[in-house]
């Protein structure tokens, strides 16, 4: 018999929630395991955040939306506000009228941050094989976050969730943010692509990438 299928509750919200990933850090690219590690921004991130700032100019234009109509928050993380700013500036906005909230920092990775995943897989095999098979419920080594235990705390989040938002976060927030939203499967939540370069907006239960 084939074990039933384990899916978050779809978590609804009234309010449009705009979505924007922080732009590449070298440790992205390197493929390591950030978590809550303060790496900034390379080049090529500084760029994505600019052109996000852009493409969400043109979306408020294209429909008839202000960013008075909005409140702007980010992680408290160092790429994230470097990011909010890129995009705000971009906006033709005050780069920092926006305010932070730390429950929409990334999850950790505890003692893994720094490492990439083949790396770890010469260090400690059996710990990388356990992820690979429930990388949902899987806690790192070394005080560091399951996706289960970071769905609770962003869900308790979007619970509170009321006023238009453009949100800048990170791509372990995102992932169980849809996952809430949508209602998706757990197993499939931590594979999630989380582009760079993308805007997502959620509005009356509908998501588009713009």
């Amino acid at each position: 018999m084939t074990a039933p299928v384990s899916r978050l509750k779809p978590l609804e919200i009234s309010a449009r929630l705009i979505f924007v990933r922080h732009g590449q850090t070298d440790w992205n690219a390197e493929g390591r395991m950030q978590g809550q590690k303060e790496i900034p921004l390379n080049a090529t991130g500084r760029e994505q955040a600019c052109s996000n700032g852009r493409r969400l100019k043109d979306f408020f234009e294209k429909n008839g939306l202000t960013a008075s109509m909005f409140r702007f928050v980010a992680s408290p993380m160092d790429r994230t506000r470097r990011t909010m700013e890129l995009l705000r500036e971009n906006m033709g906005l005050d780069p920092q009228a926006y305010t932070t909230e730390p429950r929409l920092k990334e999850l950790t990775f505890g003692a893994w941050e720094g490492f990439t995943i083949p790396e770890l897989a010469e260090q400690t095999p059996e710990l990388v094989e356990q992820r690979r098979i429930d990388k949902w419920a899987f806690v790192p080594p070394g005080g560091g976050e399951s996706y289960e235990m970071l769905a609770k705390r962003i869900g308790g989040w979007l619970e509170s969730f009321e006023e238009q938002s453009v949100v800048v976060a990170h791509g372990g927030v995102f992932r169980v943010l849809r996952g809430h939203l949508e209602g998706l499967a757990t197993s499939d939540i931590p594979k999630l692509d989380v582009p760079q370069d993308r805007v997502f907006v959620w509005y009356h239960s509908q998501m588009e990438w713009v």
